[in-house]
């Protein structure tokens, strides 16, 4: 299949802007409990639609106090928080544009963004921003005014906007339109200095209610429960962004946490005790993989294997039917499965807080297995796909029919056309206006509407999207072989020791790999098996650890001809990091950045 749409279910907005559904709410229902934040003890306290637009109202006239202007824009670097949701809709009722940033940005890039973007002020979370911005401030004359979280500027500015009467806002706010830009997301910048999205208010309408209308049963842990999600995602990513507006608009309590460390996270998710959580496949290998060290620990490793196997069958068997090509789990399964939902899928469930049945993941692709695993343990994730240009999900697996190892059909109101090249082009209400100030770069991949995405994929019969790679990313051999390394790392990733794994080959005779380790997972398999801690560089030349490693390489090869398969790989002492430029803030491999890094490893591989 070459082309597949979906209808939309949700009506194109004609008028208004983000920020009124804030106030739409509060009217009709203002005692409903519609976002969660903690006190100075750490306790979860609820926020009504009342109380929000209240100080969604607040903060907007003492923004406008302070000399913001319809049309400015403003910068956002700091990690997620309540606060960050609190500015977007109060900036958004006076028609500026919030200009997100993330907080681990390089003092260059931060200038980049908010001289290419031409901000005029900007909200930081503390000093080390403040800082940041401050080493380029003499190269930004048009930035005007920095506001620090930690110095409490809410509190400031609604002090200082207590004069201006509300209808002020409200003018403001009846004067921003559909296609009005609502933020300019940039980019992660895998291949080169990071470009501006335009996004609209109209593209984030069409994105989150159509997911809403198309996945709100599933937001909730029973019928007829109060609907309430973590937000763990960045908000200076595209994914995030998606999961706050859709949240506010959709009715779904909403909470936030700034660390995606599971010592920060785990205990969120046990007090909040979200119905529905949205993720990248990373947070779901983090779960799956302390279950099994610590069933390991316990001296059950071999009951917890046997519980996944049945979970993947019961899933798989769930799957069938649900496509018209089996009955569904047998008599003899369905028992085994019980028996451990008990031992073993109750424990899963309990680390996510104990009511999630359903979540979301995206960023990235998930293992088929993992997936199949999480649906047979009672959390059923819908894989999607999207891009900032498309403001986050583009595709998304059905609840009725999920096709697990596929990020699913098109969202309501989505066409997928693959075009001759194996590429996926995008079309529908979500999808962005263009890069800010670069025509030439806009060009390259909006068509009268349709949106070259880079990336190869392929849709099934039924409609699902596989993606297979990115153009840019395909490595050729030297003897002419082209293969795409995603397959091939996503199956060496899925070993609980690997961390990272970067395949290379471009114009070398054969295929290789460099492999990154989880350090808690070599610290669990150390003590597992007696041995001393030792230094990464030594660790590193452990036989036994070559051994495990490269059976996830073994694995790997599986998917692949002989032309494709990984020839040779080398375990390094240290993963890659943002910090040293070979990650994206989006936790992307910099290709080339650690080709050139590692040029010495690489060049060993191939024993030059």
């Amino acid at each position: 299949m070459r082309e597949f749409t979906v209808p939309p279910l949700a009506t194109a907005p004609r008028v208004g802007g983000l920020a009124d559904i804030v106030y739409e709410h509060a009217e009709a229902d203002p005692g409903r409990v519609a976002l969660a934040r903690k006190d100075d003890e750490g306790n979860w306290q609820n926020v009504t639609a009342g109380q929000f637009r209240d100080e969604v109202l607040a903060l907007a006239k003492g923004l406008l106090a302070q000399g913001v202007r319809f049309g400015d824009r403003i910068g956002i670097m700091s990690r997620t928080c309540y606060e960050w949701t609190l500015f977007d809709f109060a900036l958004w009722s006076i028609g500026v544009q919030s200009v997100p940033l993330y907080p681990t940005s390089s003092a260059e890039q931060v200038f980049w963004m908010l001289h290419n973007a031409d901000v005029s002020a900007c909200l930081v979370e503390h000093e080390d921003h403040a800082m940041t911005i401050g080493s380029v401030i003499d190269r930004l004359p048009h930035l005007r005014k920095l506001w620090q979280l930690d110095g409490d500027p809410v509190a400031e500015l609604t002090a200082a906007g207590a004069h201006i009467d509300d209808d002020v806002v409200h003018r403001h706010r009846m004067a921003v339109t559909p296609d009005a830009t609502a933020t300019i997301i940039y980019t992660s910048g895998t291949t080169g200095r990071p470009k501006g999205c335009l996004i609209t208010h109209a593209n984030f309408m069409a994105e989150s209610d159509n997911m809403v209308l198309r996945y709100e049963k599933v937001f909730h842990s029973k019928p007829g429960d109060e609907a309430a999600t973590l937000l763990f995602l960045p908000l200076a990513h595209v994914f995030g962004r998606m999961v706050q507006v859709a949240a506010i608009r959709g009715r779904v309590k909403l909470g936030h946490q700034p660390e995606l460390a599971a010592r920060a996270l785990l205990p969120d998710l046990q007090s909040l005790q979200p119905t529905f959580i949205l993720a990248v496949p990373y947070i779901f290998e983090k779960v799956f993989a302390a279950a099994r060290r610590r069933a390991e620990a316990d001296g059950k490793v071999a009951p917890f294997d046997k519980a996944v196997e049945i979970a993947v069958r019961y899933a798989e068997a769930q799957e069938n039917k649900a496509f018209g090509i089996g009955s569904g789990p047998s008599a003899s399964l369905r028992m085994q499965h019980q028996l451990f939902d008990k031992l073993v899928y109750s424990k899963v469930r309990s680390a996510m807080g104990g009511r999630v049945r359903h979540a979301m993941s995206g960023g990235s692709a998930m293992e088929r297995r993992l997936g199949l695993f999480f649906a047979g343990a009672g959390v059923r994730i819908f894989e999607g796909y999207g891009l900032t240009e498309s403001t986050a999900a583009a595709t998304a697996n059905p609840p009725e029919r999920t096709r697990f190892g596929t990020v699913g059909t098109p969202v309501p109101g989505t066409t997928v056309h693959i075009a001759e090249d194996g590429e996926v082009w995008l079309y529908g209400g979500q999808v962005f206006h263009g890069y800010h100030n670069d025509p030439k770069a806009t060009d390259a991949v909006l068509h009268d509407g349709w949106f070259s995405t880079g990336d190869l994929g392929a849709l099934d019969e039924d409609g699902y999207l596989t993606i297979t790679g990115r153009k840019k990313e395909i490595l050729v051999t030297s003897g002419g072989k082209t293969v795409s390394p995603v397959g091939l790392e996503e199956r060496v990733r899925a070993h609980p020791l690997v961390a990272q794994c970067i395949v290379v080959g471009n114009d070398r005779p054969f295929i290789a790999a460099l492999v990154t380790l989880d350090p808690e997972a070599v610290t669990h398999w150390l003590a597992m098996r007696d041995k001393p801690e030792m230094p990464p560089t030594d660790l590193v030349r452990d036989p036994d650890l070559e051994t495990e490693i490269r059976r996830a390489v073994v694995a790997a090869n599986t998917l692949v001809s002989q032309a494709e398969s990984i020839r040779t790989f080398r375990i390094l002492a240290h993963q890659f990091s943002e910090e040293h430029g070979l990650l994206t803030p989006s936790l992307k491999l910099k290709r080339k950045a650690i080709e050139t890094a590692y040029s010495v490893e690489v060049d060993a591989l191939y024993g030059t």
